[in-house]
This record gives structure tokens, sequence and C-alpha cells, in this order.
């Protein structure tokens, strides 16, 4: 079982995605989100071979098991060694949870529904109950394994889910905050033993749903551009619809039905570069944990000849010249009847942290790898 195409969401770019959990093509656009979060970007690694171990472990966790038999297959991924050594790259929100409430950064997960605290910051709270069932996720970066909980969850100073259900760990591998917030479709959040039955665990955004907080399933994620500016916020998370002064139009796209990029938040798409067909229509998965965009390797060799880029030996990424640069194309992704411009700065990785990935300050390199 092979991807076709991985789509990225964490690098250097612009996306604004819009996920429907409920997978309806068409549902009425919520024009006000009653739930905001800003997000926080964590942005601290040594060097290009952190990034590249973690993003191959994350491809790894969504090729080598399925979501759900992710509990019994809980220590595939990092090594023990590997994982102390993770780099911090990623985006938190910041919620409160118990009585008194506690503050606790959640990491932004789009592949697994289980919300869960208590790595860096324990968990104390006089209204908690514990119910008993373990829980565990592997997120190929990462793992943690703990028991369920319930208890009283705040979303922002308006926002407080009474009941909530969520993991608290007992151990935890490569974590970089408190925990995780699940946001993943909901299939994805799965409690009880290895080998067990498992039991389906309510996300936050089924609470919200459930406490007419929001009317309809969708999360909405905004992630700013990087660059050197210092900034207290990267991005913005929406319950329950979008911010309309932050897009000019949504379009709507069913979720893929093809496995195994049906267990996540996969679309089907065709790519093209330059009325070049990179990638014919098969299903790929929009991510926020991954670091680069991710293409098949016949699909990757097509973008290389394309763009003309080579190989740069010290960091394995695409480069290209100047004047390769001045006339590069979008890559574009057709989803439905609408496409969407992968314009050429999006394409290339920031110039001010090349000298993260070994490369010098001018140098211009892509942000597209092979799968392989």
């Amino acid at each position: 079982m092979t991807f076709q195409s991985v789509m990225f969401s964490v690098g250097s770019l612009f996306l604004l995605a819009l996920l429907a959990l409920s997978a309806m093509g068409s549902p009425v656009e919520v024009r006000n989100s009653p739930v905001t979060l800003p997000m926080t970007r964590r942005l601290a690694f040594s060097n290009m071979s952190d990034l590249l171990r973690h993003d191959e472990a994350r491809l790894a966790a969504f090729t080598e098991y399925s979501t759900h038999d992710r509990r019994t297959n809980f220590h595939a991924g990092l090594s023990s060694a590997e994982l102390s050594t993770t780099h911090e790259w990623g985006y938190t929100v910041q919620v409160g949870i118990g009585d008194p409430f506690q503050t606790y950064n959640l990491i932004i997960d789009t592949t697994s529904a289980i919300t869960w605290c208590g790595s860096d910051t324990p968990y104390s709270s006089h209204s908690g109950i514990n119910i008993e069932v373990p829980v565990a996720d592997n997120y190929g970066y990462g793992t943690f394994a703990g028991t369920l909980w319930e208890d009283r969850f705040i979303v922002d100073e308006h926002i407080t889910i009474p009941k909530m259900q969520f993991g608290v760990a007992s151990s935890s591998q490569a974590i970089i905050a408190d925990g995780v917030l699940g946001l993943a479709p909901t299939g994805t959040a799965l409690g009880g033993l290895p080998n067990s039955p498992p039991i389906t665990i309510p996300s936050v955004i089924d609470r919200l749903v459930e406490e007419g907080t929001i009317k309809r399933p969708i999360v909405g994620i905004l992630f700013k551009p990087i660059d050197e500016n210092a900034a207290t916020t990267h991005g913005q998370l929406s319950f329950g619809g979008s911010d309309r002064s932050m897009y000019s139009h949504i379009t709507w796209t069913d979720m893929t039905t093809i496995s195994p990029s049906s267990w996540y938040w996969g679309i089907n798409q065709r790519i093209t570069y330059a009325n070049i067909e990179i990638l014919p229509l098969t299903a790929g998965i929009m991510d926020a944990g991954c670091t680069f965009l991710y293409l098949a390797s016949d699909a990757y060799e097509r973008y290389k000849d394309a763009t003309g880029g080579t190989v740069n030996p010290a960091n394995g990424l695409l480069q290209i010249s100047p004047v390769q640069y001045d006339n590069l194309h979008s890559l574009d992704f057709h989803i439905d009847r609408s496409t969407y411009k992968f314009v050429p700065n999006a394409q290339i990785w920031p110039r001010f942290l090349n000298h993260k990935i070994n490369g010098g300050d001018n140098d211009i390199f892509l942000v597209v790898k092979s799968l392989s």
C-alpha cells in the first residue's frame, strides 16, 4: 500500500485549509467562526538531518500502519535514541484543562483525533474523572501512552466543554509541548488495549457540536508565511467556520475514498507544472506535520526535469539558479474544477534559514521532495 502524493502544510507557505469532518462536498459556509484560536510556531532544529528524520518517520507512520491498528504499532517510527534528539518544528495552541484549570500548549496534529496532555506540564485537577481506559498513539516523530480522563476543557475565555474526554500521558517521547490537539477525522481517535476492540473517543470538534457551540464540524487552519520577523502568533485555528477576512473565496471538495489517504484528510487531485502533467489524478494527504511537499518518485522526477533543478549533495534538496528561479512556473493542484497555484516563492525554502540546511545565503532550494 503506497501513497501517490502527500501534500504538506507546514513549510514556508500560505495554506488556508478548511476541513469538513462530515466529508460533505458542499457544506454551507459559515462566515464567522464562533471559536478562533491563535497558533504559535515552534521553529528550532539543528540541521537538515533533523528535518529529514522527522519527515521520514512521519511518512513511515502513514504507510506502515493504518489508523485502525496504530495502537498495536505504537513502537513503529523512530528509535528511542532518535526520538530523544528530535527538533522542535510545529504549531501549538493554548487551552485550559481542569478545575482549577491548568494551561497547556498542545501541538496541532491532523493525523490523529486524540487530544491529550501531561507531557511537559503535569495534569492536575480536582474535577477530573479517570475512565481507566488505556490510550496510546504514534505520530512517527513521537509517541505517547496513558489513560483516558474526563474533565472541563477550556477552548478560550468564552468557550468551555464541561465533559471532555482526553488522554493523560504516563509516558511520552519527543513531544515538543504539553501534548497534542487531535484534529483528524473522528475515526482515528481510538482507545483501548492493543488487539482489543477499540472505543471511539469524541474529538474536541465533536464535543463543540454536541454542546451547540458550533453548528457544523468544520475546522479551519491558516498558516502565516515563515519570515525573519518575530511575531507572537503565526496563524490561527478556527472551529465551526472560517474567518472571512483571511481569504477571498473557498471551494469545497469531497474527501477521497482511496485508502490509505481516506484515513486522514485525503483528497483527490491532479498536479501540473507549465502545462506538463506532473501527477495524474490520484489521492493525497494534507498534513500539518510534514516539513516538505512530497510527491511520488515518478512525479518528482518529472518536476525535477521541468524545473531544471539538481540535487544538492549537502542537503538532498533540489537547487536552482537565480535565472531558473526567474523562469519558475507555478505548481498547480487541480482539485475538482478549481486550480490552486503553488506560486514560485512558495516552492522554495526560506532563504534566511539556508544556514540550517548547509546552504549559502543566496542559494535557492526547492521544497518538493520524493516519497522514496
